[in-house]
């Protein structure tokens, strides 16, 4: 058993930590180089302590007797769309002027180095966003590579607004994700995300973080749930 506390820093929306950061973390627990499915029992808690249970093949994080989430590795590799040319990224971003969570670490509307900054636009395809992505020093905090809970958020928020325009809502249930290689600061990466179907209030995607060359970084699928009655927090 281990605990830890997450800092305010990096929330999704108000009072609680981003879906994807969250499910990153837990990932990081567990042997590199495989599929991770992490999913979300209940929000996370800021600044609170949180109980962490590992195992070789199971991460699970607790509040008090809470069940947050849960992390095992899993067979299948998730299929991201494919790298597509810059020129094609030719819409604004959903929640440029209306977002739900404008806090949000990952997707919201930060400092340039204090948030990830991570605003795909539409590229004129149904159900897809992608955006040329220069990676802020300051996000590596001093170290060579991002760490794994900041890479999970770049394949997670994407597959969010994939599916969701200016005005929705819905928070994240469950992530899949493989990553093949490392995510450098100052350096460009493109990101692309696109819808998978829904079930009702499910929403599937997936969402793929590649270098201009074209090689595959990360890969994600993602189920959110839309929260129609959720009132946007503001930050």
């Amino acid at each position: 058993m281990g605990g830890m506390k997450i800092s305010e820093r990096f929330r999704g929306p108000d009072g609680m930590a981003n879906g994807g950061w969250v499910s990153g973390l837990a990932a990081s627990y567990l042997p590199p180089g495989r599929t991770v499915e992490v999913t979300l029992r209940a929000p996370t808690p800021l600044d609170a302590d949180i109980r962490m249970e590992k195992t070789p093949s199971l991460v699970r994080l607790f509040d008090g007797d809470t069940l947050l989430v849960e992390a095992r590795p899993v067979p299948d590799a998730p299929a991201p769309p494919p790298l597509i040319e810059p020129g094609r990224i030719c819409g604004t971003f959903a929640g440029a002027v209306e977002h739900p969570f404008p806090g949000c670490f990952v997707c919201g509307h930060r400092e340039p180095g204090d948030g990830m900054r991570i605003h795909p636009a539409p590229t004129g395809r149904p159900g897809e966003v992608a955006m040329i992505w220069h990676v802020h020093p300051a996000l590596a905090d001093w170290s060579a590579t991002l760490p794994l809970s900041h890479v999970w958020g770049a394949l997670d928020c994407p597959t969010g607004w994939a599916h969701l325009t200016s005005g929705g809502v819905a928070l994240l249930g469950r992530l899949t994700g493989r990553v093949y290689g490392s995510i450098f600061p100052d350096a460009t990466y493109v990101i692309v995300a696109r819808t998978e179907g829904r079930e009702r209030r499910k929403l599937h995607a997936s969402a793929g973080i590649y270098e201009p060359s074209g090689r595959l970084i990360a890969a994600s699928r993602a189920t959110w749930i839309e929260m129609p009655n959720l009132s946007p927090h503001q930050s």
